[in-house]
């Protein structure tokens, strides 16, 4: 078998005994089934290791694999420089992977490196893999912002480069869990943490891979995770392998989960291939979103695909709208996802047009084609683009943040003719000083220049 075995683990810096200094104790059960995953790895006898880690350097449209011979890392940063850790980089199979990768249309390479030295998402595993004797070379790879899918092929490309070099290698996958499980975390809690981990951990324990491929995107960002790409691309790495799942442990007293998964290779599996599953459960996810749709949504699909399709705008509303989409006058938004990713994105404050619903049909289009971060959508992505639509309500004046709240309120930041606005209630923002910033930063408004605030309600339609 190319792929002799994987483990799933987690990188708290404070289980480095030097790092921790007795606080590795609270963990102590991670600390016993990181010893027994690094174990396992030994046995397996690998040829090379392919880790992935969040902490290396991350593109949004970039798998990045780290170039080089070698490289070395240390606790430096965390107080224990004395822990020191050397690898050689397996070039042959990295060469091998990046060819796949480009064969099947994926955007992987060694471009781009910002940081020669292992992050520490990178050192954790490999200090308790050399502990245990594991000394060959590594292949370390990056996510990226790309879907489920792309990172689960590019698993499969470094599975395939392994076997054609006939090389017994081992997938770490590194991660930590949720990072929000506990009101005296250091990130706080939100309901959505301990329930991330629940349907990873179980997902982790059954070997169910189509459930890490599935799983809801806005459910692992209100989370704050960092390992379900790095697991997505395990999982990748073992298609079509018949594999025995252990989980060894899940804890999160720091208020982080922290997750110790083994799988062993027993054999070919055909039935453990998972991406036509992942389309068809996609497939059917967008068809039940679609026909959900109200009529604002709607109309901004309508508009957008009319556009793409024709190179011509609506020159006339469809029959059977509200009366409110025809009479009222406001600002609207109107958003494009593709999966978890952000597609586009366009608005207008104030109305200005005759109605909410030319208001909509100027800014669909807009949001496709005009909007400056993306290149404007093709025909082939209509049928999996996500739409929502955000009416806005009359912005006010504020003369303090303790007047905004992120869940209720958006936030206009006003520096002269400079203003940059953001969205009420949107995954990832959690603070009101979080959203401020974004805002700012988004009408290029600098941190100490002196600044305007109002708030504004919207009406969000999906």
């Amino acid at each position: 078998m190319p792929i002799v075995g994987a483990i799933a683990v987690p990188h708290p810096p404070l289980i480095i005994p030097a790092v921790g200094r007795g606080q590795e104790r609270e963990i102590g059960a991670t600390v016993d089934a990181y010893r027994e995953a690094a174990r396992r790895v030994a046995e397996w006898k690998p040829d090379s290791v392919i880790l992935s880690t969040p902490h290396s350097v991350m593109y949004a449209d970039y798998f990045h694999i780290s170039p080089g011979v070698a490289a070395s890392g240390d606790m430096g940063r965390f107080g224990a420089a004395r822990e020191r850790v050397e690898v050689s980089y397996d070039a042959e199979l990295r060469r091998e992977a990046i060819s796949l990768a480009e064969a099947e249309g994926l955007a992987a390479g060694t471009l781009g490196e910002r940081d020669a030295a292992l992050d520490h998402g990178s050192f954790i595993p490999l200090w308790f893999l050399r502990e245990a004797g594991v000394n060959c070379p590594i292949v370390r790879v990056g996510l990226s912002g790309f879907s489920p899918l792309k990172h689960y092929a590019l698993g499969r490309c470094f599975a395939s480069a392994a076997d054609k070099l006939g090389r017994r290698a081992v997938f770490v996958a590194s991660g930590d869990l949720s990072h929000k499980l506990r009101p005296d975390g250091p990130y706080g809690f939100v309901p959505e943490g301990p329930e991330y981990d629940k349907q990873v951990t179980s997902a982790l324990a059954k070997g169910d891979f189509l459930r890490l491929l599935t799983m809801d995107g806005g459910l692992c960002e209100r989370a704050a995770e960092c390992g379900q790409r790095s697991f997505q691309i395990m999982a990748g790495a073992l298609d079509g392998l018949a594999v025995k799942p252990e989980l060894l442990s899940h804890e999160g007293p720091f208020g982080v989960g922290y997750g110790v998964a083994v799988f062993s290779v027993t054999g070919r599996d055909a039935a453990r291939r998972f991406e036509g599953a992942c389309r068809e459960a996609e497939r059917e996810r967008l068809a039940a979103k679609k026909a959900g749709e109200d009529p604002w949504v709607k109309l901004a699909r309508l508009s957008l695909e009319t556009y793409i399709k024709t190179g011509r705008e609506l020159r006339e509303l469809p029959d059977g709208l509200p009366e409110q989409l025809e009479l009222e006058r406001a600002g609207a938004f109107v958003s494009l996802h593709v999966g978890d990713a952000l597609r586009g994105c366009i608005g207008t404050i104030a109305p200005t047009e005759r109605s909410v619903a030319w208001e909509i049909v100027r800014n669909a289009v807009s949001a496709g084609t005009r909007d400056p971060r993306f290149p404007p959508v093709s025909a082939s992505e209509l049928d999996s683009l996500e739409y929502s639509v955000d009416v806005l309500g009359k912005p006010e004046p504020i003369v303090s943040p303790s007047q905004l709240d992120v869940k209720r309120y958006g936030v206009i930041v006003s520096c002269g003719m400079r203003r940059g606005l953001l969205l009420p209630d949107l995954d990832g923002v959690d603070t009101v000083e979080r959203q401020i910033e974004i805002a700012r930063q988004k009408g290029g408004i600098g941190a100490l220049e002196h600044y305007t605030l109002e708030r504004f309600e919207v009406i969000r339609h999906k």
